[in-house]
């Protein structure tokens, strides 16, 4: 073929190109494009088509540099400033990208990629608000633009709203029956709303189109641990880390699985990749080194930190007596709730409150690494029960209140933080309690916080003296817990504070329980006097309700 470099002839080559472009034949569509780029360097056709066949081959940097060429030999083409617009996106450069493609709306206001360029830029600006709105108008224009009811679901997702974006996922899925990632997105959803085994099989649809997925692996592992399917899960993380082998969020999972099937050794070496998994924040810098149980800590003074919630510190503070005995001087920091009752805590040289400076320290522990440090097996766990306890003040302040209530007295908390990723499956609502408070008993409410919907219930309930409101922090809790003969809690830091401090303990648990509590039986290593009731299925805490109001009939009884 000769490329000669008058105007007939440009065109008649560019025909060919594109033929050969359309075909997939790229290297030789390619080869043309840069022919006549050679005759007319300002080509607009040829400049903006080779930066398309770059785009196809993921050579992103050189298409934006023809795309940015494209647009100044015409600006007036809205489809240049769309391309540009969308190598800037593929960059990682949302602003710049968001221009282009506001400016290609200028040009052609109803071009319906246009508008979803935009709507993705805004998207991944973390601006789903905004994006939703222009999928919106994508989706009135084209209902089935299927890549744009896929990014309309993952922006409802990042509002928080599960079901739109699960019907939304639901439609991508309808009209693109084999897109691995409507698929992985619609198993991100399903889970949020509890349908795990759905979930399950929706990452594993994903799988089939793309066995590379690391993402469908790892969530398809969650969705069968919250089915109690552990064997499964964990061969969801193993295949998840030879994707991927540094993925945190994988080990971290494959931690819990382990720690719930009690395989402690293993379990507590992969906790440690906790620091690293997603959304956990930034730790503070430390100066001095860290104690996993490899250096002596005689003439010491060890810094042992507070990292997560009030329940996992009362859990692990049990060891603080344990460095104490091996001639370690331990500065213990704790959140702000727990630092009176804490400071009865054998071993502890001093107290401080979370974020506050510590004194100077020679190295340095967080509380969730300490059974690491220790070495613990399932069979080996420390319970030095008790080793929390009320004060003599927090005691008297409550004597009346409490004390005078008739017998049995029965402290019950029905739910935990709301904003626990599990609140969802671990908390209970008070309702739902109506059978257990029928026993002859003096039911003592300890419940902190109560939902929106719950105050009036509570309020009415004549056989309930809620104290909740009244609890100032855990050394109340705990002067109320010693006043009673039995707690009866759901998983949270009051079931933690119970067990610590030795007294009679039930405690109810959802189908999946946190790994501390195993999988199976009524009793758990870490606090030797509570009683576990499990729920048999997911959701169903009726059954587990009625259980507990049998034995709790039978305690009273025998009381």
């Amino acid at each position: 073929m000769s490329h000669r470099s008058g105007p007939f002839a440009i065109n008649q080559s560019l025909h060919e190109a594109l033929l050969l472009h359309r075909q997939g034949r790229l290297q030789e569509a390619e080869k043309i494009y840069r022919h006549v780029l050679k005759a007319a360097p300002d080509n607009f056709d040829a400049v903006n088509l080779l930066g398309a066949i770059k785009a196809q081959l993921g050579q992103m940097s050189e298409a934006h540099r023809l795309f940015a060429a494209a647009v100044k030999a015409n600006p007036r083409v809205p489809q240049a400033w769309l391309n540009l617009g969308q190598a800037l996106l593929a960059l990682k450069r949302g602003t710049e990208a968001l221009d282009c493609f506001d400016k290609a709306l200028a040009l052609a206001p109803a071009e319906v990629e246009a508008l979803n360029g935009r709507a993705n830029v805004l998207l991944s600006l973390g601006r789903p608000r905004e994006a939703l709105e222009g999928f919106r108008q994508v989706l009135a224009r084209a209902p089935q633009h299927a890549e744009a009811r896929l990014n309309s679901g993952i922006a409802h997702a990042a509002l928080g709203a599960f079901a739109e974006a699960l019907a939304e996922f639901d439609r991508a899925v309808a009209l693109a029956p084999g897109h691995p990632v409507a698929h992985f997105n619609r198993g991100l959803a399903l889970y949020e709303v509890g349908r795990y085994a759905e979930a399950a099989d929706a990452h594993a649809r994903a799988l089939q189109a793309a066995p590379q997925h690391g993402g469908a692996w790892l969530n398809r592992g969650r969705a069968l641990a919250a089915l109690n399917a552990y064997d499964e899960a964990i061969t969801c993380y193993r295949r998840t880390l030879t994707l991927r082998g540094d993925d945190a969020d994988a080990h971290f999972m494959e931690s819990l699985a382990l720690l719930t099937r009690g395989a402690y050794r293993d379990g507590f070496q992969k906790y440690e990749w906790r620091w690293r998994r997603t959304g956990m924040p930034a730790q503070a810098e430390r100066d001095r080194p860290l104690w996993l149980g490899d250096a002596p800590l005689e003439g010491k003074t060890v810094f042992v930190h507070a990292e997560q919630g009030l329940g996992d510190t009362i859990q692990f503070a049990r060891y603080v007596p344990m460095l104490a005995a091996r001639g370690a001087k331990v500065v213990l920091e704790v959140p702000r709730e727990l630092a009176s009752v804490m400071a009865r805590l054998d071993g502890a040289a001093a107290i401080v409150v979370r974020d506050a400076p510590p004194p100077a320290y020679d190295m340095h522990c967080p509380l969730g690494s300490l059974p690491l440090a220790f070495k613990t097996e399932f069979e080996s766990v420390p319970a030095p029960i008790p080793y929390l306890a009320a004060d003599e003040q927090h005691l008297q302040k409550w004597s009346h209140p409490i004390g005078g209530l008739e017998r049995p007295r029965v402290a019950i908390a029905w739910a935990g933080n709301p904003n626990h990723l599990n609140d969802r499956n671990r908390s209970i609502g008070f309702a739902r309690l109506a059978p257990l408070l029928a026993a002859p008993a003096r039911f003592v409410g300890i419940q902190r916080d109560l939902r929106s919907d719950e105050a009036a219930a509570v309020a009415g309930e004549p056989r309930l003296t809620y104290v909740g409101a009244a609890l100032d922090d855990f050394a109340d809790t705990a002067a109320v817990i010693a006043l009673a003969d039995l707690v009866i809690s759901v998983d949270t830091a009051v079931a933690h504070l119970a067990g610590a401090m030795g007294r009679p303990l039930w405690v109810l648990l959802p189908f999946a329980p946190d790994w501390r509590w195993t999988l199976a039986g009524d009793m758990t290593p870490w606090y030797p006097t509570a009683r576990l009731f499990r729920q048999p299925a997911l959701g169903d805490w009726d059954s587990v309700i009625a259980r507990v109001a049998a034995a709790l009939q039978q305690y009273v009884a025998e009381a």
